[in-house]
Parts: C-alpha cells; sequence; structure tokens
C-alpha cells in the first residue's frame, strides 16, 4: 500500500469509529431511502431517469413469499427462489410449491442476513450441482459462507462447504452474497465490509469489502492476483462496500458490478483483477448522518465507477440483457433498486453506460433481484420491508 494510502487509511479508520453508530442504524433498513436534508449533498442531486417508453406486460409467477432474494431456472422449466428467512422455494408448472426443499443449511436470519443467492452449476444438467450464498454464525460472530449441494428436484444432499468470508464480524449488515461464473469457468462472489469496519475494505488481510475468485470446488486458484504481502490468495478486487448486483456479459467479457453507497454513491463497476474500488478512500456519497465520510471523490490507486447514483437508489439484482424479445436492449444492464423502487435499465454503448430509464415506478415495489429468463423474459422479485408473505416473483414482457 503506497504511503499516501496507508496514511488515508488511519483517516478513515478514526472516521469509521466517529460514524459508525449512524451508519449501523442507517444502514439496518437493508437499503432503505438514503436521502436527507444536507446542503452538500442537496447540490450534487441528480434528477431521476426517466421513465421507460415501452409498455410492459406484469405477469405475477408466484406470490405469498418472504423477502424473496435469488431465482434460478432449471433445465424443464422449474424455478428455485431463495428467501432470506432460510428457505429455497420451487415454482413448478407456474405454482409455488408449498414445502420448501428439505437439506437447505441453518442461516442467520438476522437484520440484512440469510439465504442469498442460488447459483447453478454450469453443467448442471448432468452433475445437479448448485450453490447457495448465506449468513451463517450468530450476532457476535457470522460472516458470508458458500455451500455447494446436489440437488434431485425436491431435496438437497451431500451439503459441503466451500468458503467462509473472513475474519468473523459482529454485525447483522453488508453480506454482499451475489456469485456469478466468469468465462474462465471460476466462481466470483461479493463480500460486504459489514457496515461498522468500512475501513476493513483497505486491508488485503481480510476479504471485508472484496470480490474473491475460486475454483469450483471452492480452492484458490493460483493465477488470482497478487494484493501484496499478508494478502489473502482468494482476493480478486477491493475498496468495495456492500455489492448486491452482480453479472457476466460472455459477448463483452465484462464483469459487471453494483453496489451500495451510503447516503449517495451507489456505482456500477467494471471489475478487474487486482483493482481497488475506492471504499471507503473516495466515495460520492456520505454518511447517514450527514458527516462526510472522505473528502475525496477520486483517489490515486482506486478506480473510478463507470456510473453512480445520488441519491441512492440502492441497487440490488443485476443482469445483462441478451434475448431477441426486447431487441433494442440487447446489451443492456437492468438494475432492481429497492430504495427507488423501480427497474431501472441502463443502457450500454461501446461498454460503457450512455443512458437510463426506469420501469415499474407506479408499482411502487423494492426490486430486490433481476433476471433474463431462458425464454428471454425479464423476471424480478418485489419484497417486503416488515416480513410479511407478499414477496413476488414476475415475469416481464412487452406488450
Amino acid at each position: 500500500m503506497p504511503r499516501s494510502t496507508r496514511t488515508f487509511f488511519l483517516f478513515c479508520c478514526a472516521a469509521a469509529l466517529a460514524s459508525c453508530s449512524a451508519s449501523e442504524s442507517g444502514a439496518a433498513a437493508n437499503g432503505q431511502a438514503k436521502g436527507g436534508g444536507d446542503a452538500s449533498l442537496q447540490e450534487t442531486l441528480a434528477e431521476p431517469a426517466p421513465r421507460g417508453d415501452v409498455a410492459l406486460s406484469v405477469e405475477t409467477i408466484a406470490e405469498g413469499l418472504v423477502n424473496p432474494w435469488s431465482v434460478a431456472f432449471l433445465p424443464g422449466g422449474d424455478m428455485l427462489v431463495t428467501e432470506r428467512e432460510g428457505r429455497l422455494r420451487i415454482i413448478r408448472d407456474g405454482e409455488l410449491v408449498e414445502e420448501p426443499v428439505s437439506g437447505v443449511p441453518e442461516v442467520l436470519a438476522w437484520n440484512q442476513g440469510g439465504l442469498f443467492d442460488v447459483l447453478l452449476h454450469p453443467n448442471f444438467a448432468e452433475n445437479r450441482l448448485l450453490y447457495l450464498a448465506y449468513a451463517h454464525g450468530t450476532r457476535d460472530e457470522n460472516a458470508t459462507r458458500v455451500a455447494r449441494a446436489t440437488f434431485d428436484g425436491e431435496t438437497l444432499g451431500d451439503l459441503e462447504v466451500l468458503y467462509d468470508a473472513k475474519p468473523l464480524k459482529d454485525t447483522g449488515h453488508h453480506f454482499g452474497g451475489r456469485m456469478v461464473w466468469g468465462g474462465d469457468g471460476k466462481l466470483y462472489l461479493t463480500l460486504g465490509e459489514g457496515s461498522r469496519y468500512k475501513e476493513k475494505a483497505q486491508d488485503m488481510a481480510t476479504s471485508f469489502g472484496a470480490v474473491v475468485r475460486l475454483n469450483e470446488d471452492g480452492s484458490i486458484p493460483d493465477d488470482n492476483p497478487d494484493f501484496g504481502e499478508g494478502a489473502l490468495p482468494e482476493l480478486y478486487s477491493k475498496g468495495h462496500r456492500n455489492a448486491q448486483g452482480f453479472a457476466y456479459d460472455a459477448e463483452r467479457d465484462i464483469l459487471w458490478e453494483t453496489e451500495h453507497g451510503a447516503r449517495g454513491g451507489d456505482e456500477i463497476n467494471i471489475i478487474e483483477p487486482g483493482a481497488n474500488y475506492g471504499w471507503p478512500l473516495a466515495t460520492y456519497g456520505i454518511d447517514y448522518n450527514g458527516a462526510k465520510i472522505t473528502p475525496f471523490t477520486e483517489y490515486e490507486g482506486t478506480k473510478q465507477p463507470e456510473k453512480y447514483w445520488t441519491p441512492s437508489i440502492a441497487p440490488s439484482g443485476l443482469a445483462v440483457y441478451r434475448g431477441d424479445m426486447f431487441a433494442d436492449w440487447d446489451g443492456d444492464l437492468l438494475v432492481g433498486a429497492l430504495a427507488g423502487t423501480a427497474l431501472h435499465r441502463v443502457m450500454i454503448e461501446n461498454g460503457k453506460p450512455a443512458g437510463e430509464e426506469r420501469y415499474l415506478v407506479d408499482r411502487a415495489a423494492r426490486i430486490r433481484d433481476v433476471s433474463v429468463g431462458p425464454d428471454g423474459a425479464i423476471y424480478v422479485t418485489t419484497e417486503d420491508r416488515g416480513g410479511a408473505p407478499v414477496g413476488e416473483v414476475l415475469r416481464l414482457t412487452p406488450q
């Protein structure tokens, strides 16, 4: 770490200790609206993206879910849906199966913790392997975990823990928990920085605020980037806050990520090996109590976001649209918004964000996950704030 970065790292440690209490309370709603009356923030507020002009047909595929977090499409047409409270559900023949899948590991369903992503192995049709990301442990000692298991259509079996974030933390915030397969066949996982421990996003001896890269069996690839002496070998990138959107575009060979800022500063990033994305050295947001996290929006040795939102939309769920159903959207990003309660389409030109529009605005639903189905339709999950079973899986097609 360069001397200037080390010096500012000490500043961030002090700032984190001073503001962690306000950050924790502000973050507790897991992506709540983060606007405020701070004058310096108000001066930089962007106008909301315009409403999209494509008329959508919205079909409810399933309802009565509790905080549906992720969707996976099975061969043959079934769907799997995770509920953050720790259940894995099946949608079969257009109906939500009443009984959850058995064999799901115990999760820490506390605050923002719970069962997060479900991801099929690329050869699932042959090996029946799937991967789960979830919070495990206790309120005093917890972390994001990845496990894999076989799925026979009804039950999980042969559960195997592959990876635990480190070190353990004592907060219920900022777990990350999104997984994708890269074009290299490696498993990529996002990890949050625990909110209270924001300075550890710059500590290479931890996996806080990181994207990690694993082999399919959880072992560490030999060609991972080197972050220096004492760094964890699984690190692929650092300097993240809480990434809950993750998508790989195979046609462009781009790994896209979206992450939550605090009050402002939500980001879209292109993830590159060995890169540092700046948190908390640089951000376009401020803390929940109105204090500055840092005086810098840019910092030497760190990457700038491809796009940022101020005020926050609380992005969660990310997909690259590839398909014929929305032909004009091919290659664009679809971003779910929790605070913005909309589906954002971010137009991509020459590999960069070039425009934006919003859909499902009148529905006023928190969009947790976004996926493109094998049929080319767009699938989103909506969630509640209070634990009531009102979450939905929606299928979107052009009218």
